[in-house]
């Protein structure tokens, strides 16, 4: 990658590939990243999981689905800020360095963490509660946006050549094994403290908790090596992440990131976050059976990630994608239907792992495959910005969209939603040229 007489940018890989790193400095680093993105995940889903638990104190008029739909506007609010987080931090990481954009990213978390524990309730202080609320989302938003790209370039880079798509699959490991944290502190406070008292103020032990484990993370990813790709480029001169050179030079990758987001983000966050008050809500359960059932579930899914992430070096990244968003599309109106009269938690948890057998397809190697679409100068930029406006559509709308269908007396019409969207990521998988084979990651 050169720069010409004109200024320009010239892409195609010139001379003997760059090195790497040494296997001690690659798994340091992508344990670092790893830390790091398993509590901001943690203390993204916190809000999530415990919802049940804190939707009244913010939210005190109406029924429990109008209390759950209103936290889950608060949330989706959230999601519509990962977009932001994701330019500003892309741009940051693709400038500055992947460490800094990591760092700062797991910062930015903390503090919002630390404002939902110390948050005071509607009873305490009226409307301003739920605005308070509002903004420590919006900050955890900024937060996770530029977490995803940023994480997800750096573990891409790291990772050497042949198990590229192994060691890039420990982003959603961490990632899911933050959110199964959440959902086990869920079990855990549930088995410790009384319903009353759990709803009364033990729903803020998680946020404080995130908050404290954010800090040891800022200090653990100060210490972890720069990626190869992003010293590489800057010793080219081209390590700058433009916005319009996103758009203009890569549009097609652009779209097709946004594409397969799309059907991704929105399956995995109903078969994961939002499966919980599904199960609740739909199915009958009650808090406890449902948060057993997919404490179970995630656990199992994140130890599928790996397995996934390594055919994926055996046989290529668009089988993978192919089996995620044909299977999911064919399979989403009958799991759904299925969970929704599930007769018992055994029942509900294999029809679940169907579901998420599926998933894992595309989990595995999410942020792998965008990576390798994009230039290093412009990598993090890349994956993370289209990646942030398709989820915060369609992954963060995911629960008020059910919660809507629902509270409307259709909500078999969710399964419907959910099936289209995974078409479009189909279509978008029949377009895709195997990344493992025309990878833009120079460096082994």
């Amino acid at each position: 990658m050169t720069v010409t007489e004109t200024g320009a940018i010239d892409e195609t890989p010139t001379g003997p590939t760059p090195p790497g790193l040494t296997p001690p400095q690659r798994l340091k680093a992508i344990l670092g990243g790893s830390a790091g993105n398993l509590v901001e995940w943690y203390d993204w889903s916190a809000y999530i999981f415990f919802t049940v638990y804190f939707a009244s104190h913010f939210f005190p008029e109406g029924d429990q689905t109008a209390q759950l739909f209103k936290a889950a506007a608060v949330s989706a609010v959230g999601f519509l800020a990962r977009p932001l987080g994701a330019w500003l931090m892309g741009m940051y990481a693709d400038r500055a360095g992947r460490r800094a954009a990591l760092t700062l990213s797991v910062a930015m978390m903390c503090v919002g963490s630390l404002v939902i524990a110390l948050a005071p309730t509607y009873a305490q202080v009226g409307a301003l509660a739920p605005a308070i609320l509002l903004g420590a989302r919006i900050l955890q938003g900024l937060s996770v946006g530029g977490e995803y790209g940023a994480s997800a370039t750096y573990l891409s880079e790291v990772a050497g050549r042949k198990n590229r798509g192994f060691w890039a699959s420990f982003q959603y490991v961490t990632l899911i094994a933050g959110s199964l944290s959440a959902q086990g502190l869920v079990v855990i406070l549930q088995w410790l403290m009384p319903e009353s008292e759990l709803k009364e103020w033990g729903w803020r032990i998680p946020f404080f908790i995130g908050a404290a484990l954010a800090v040891v993370v800022f200090w653990i990813r100060s210490g972890i090596h720069e990626s190869p790709g992003f010293e590489n480029a800057r010793a080219a001169g081209v390590a700058r992440g433009k916005t319009m050179l996103l758009f203009v030079k890569h549009p097609r990758q652009t779209l097709m990131v946004m594409g397969l987001t799309a059907g991704g983000s929105l399956a995995y966050y109903v078969y994961t976050s939002y499966m919980q008050k599904f199960l609740i809500n739909t199915t009958g359960f009650s808090k406890e059976t449902a948060s057993q059932v997919m404490v179970a579930a995630l656990f199992c899914f994140m130890l599928m990630q790996p397995l996934f992430g390594w055919i994926s070096d055996k046989v290529g990244r668009k089988p993978l994608l192919l089996f995620a968003y044909g299977g999911g599309m064919l399979a989403t109106w009958p799991l759904l239907t299925a969970i929704s009269g599930a007769g018992s938690p055994l029942i509900a948890f294999g029809l679940i792992m169907i579901a998420l057998t599926f998933q894992s397809g595309y989990s595995s190697i999410s942020g792998l495959f965008k990576a390798e679409m994009f230039p290093a100068h412009i990598r993090a930029l890349g994956v993370a910005l289209p990646y942030a406006l398709a989820n915060s559509i369609f992954g963060g709308s995911a629960e008020a969209v059910a919660l809507k269908f629902k509270s409307d007396g259709v909500e078999s019409n969710f399964y419907i939603y959910v099936t289209a969207i995974l078409l479009v990521g189909f279509i978008t998988v029949i377009l895709l040229p195997d990344t493992k084979k025309t990878s833009l990651i120079e460096e082994d």
